[in-house]
């Protein structure tokens, strides 16, 4: 009865990250061919769904906490699932979000040709289902794969934010669309994040190794 009711979690678990994954996809092709309807899509029916899944998830893993007390490999993974749910949460705000803003930039003049927010889009959304799927297969080292993409997403970040800020210095006139478009660029690195934080919880839980902060640590070192 317990297996079956952790592979009902994780299957809604999958329903969810497919959601979030499409909501970032959805924000993307609103604002480059500039559709209304999708991002107000994301932001009244998307949104809220999101919420009742977390809402669910939550309630069905304290349910099934109180009901089996699970011990070992089985309680780990309804904590996981817990973690991953709050991620796929914010995840979903973070599209909202960016639903947003890019119902302000469509209706304005391009400051410049998007090339890398799309780029960093579509790492962003391969994150998201990747990460869930090293959890529900147990595949550390799609999760170290999926972890090493951050680097790129990063980098993607910091060539748009260094790009924006000269645009903003030559010409007063595209402060306030340059700041959206470093905004986007800013929750898509935070998605990327949330994707990380998966599978560094996915590595622990099968290798029993400790790769969060790794990042943050190199870089300590090198100072």
């Amino acid at each position: 009865m317990l297996e079956e009711r952790l592979i009902s979690l994780k299957r809604e678990l999958i329903e969810y990250a497919t959601l979030v994954e499409s909501m970032i996809d959805k924000t993307n092709i609103g604002l480059l061919e500039k559709k209304k309807e999708l991002l107000l899509e994301v932001i009244d029916k998307d949104e809220p769904t999101t919420d009742r899944y977390e809402l669910e998830i939550d309630e069905k893993c304290v349910n099934i906490i109180a009901q089996f007390q699970p011990m070992a490999v089985d309680l780990r993974t309804i904590i996981m699932i817990l973690e991953i749910n709050r991620d796929l949460e914010r995840i979903g705000d973070l599209s909202a979000t960016m639903a947003r803003s890019n119902l302000t930039l469509i209706e304005k003049p391009q400051v410049k040709p998007y090339i890398d927010l799309p780029r960093m889009s579509a790492i962003v959304q391969s994150m998201v289902k990747d990460s869930v799927r090293s959890f529900i297969e147990n595949d550390d080292k799609l999760a170290r794969e999926t972890f090493q993409r951050d680097k790129i997403v990063n980098a993607l970040r910091d060539q748009i934010v260094r790009e924006l800020l000269t645009f903003m210095a030559s010409d007063y006139k595209t402060i306030e669309r340059s700041f959206c478009l470093i905004s986007l660029a800013l929750d898509l690195e935070r998605i990327g994040d949330h994707s990380t934080n998966i599978c560094e919880d996915v590595v622990y839980i099968v290798e029993g190794e400790v790769i969060k902060h790794q990042n943050e640590n190199i870089k300590k070192k090198n100072k």
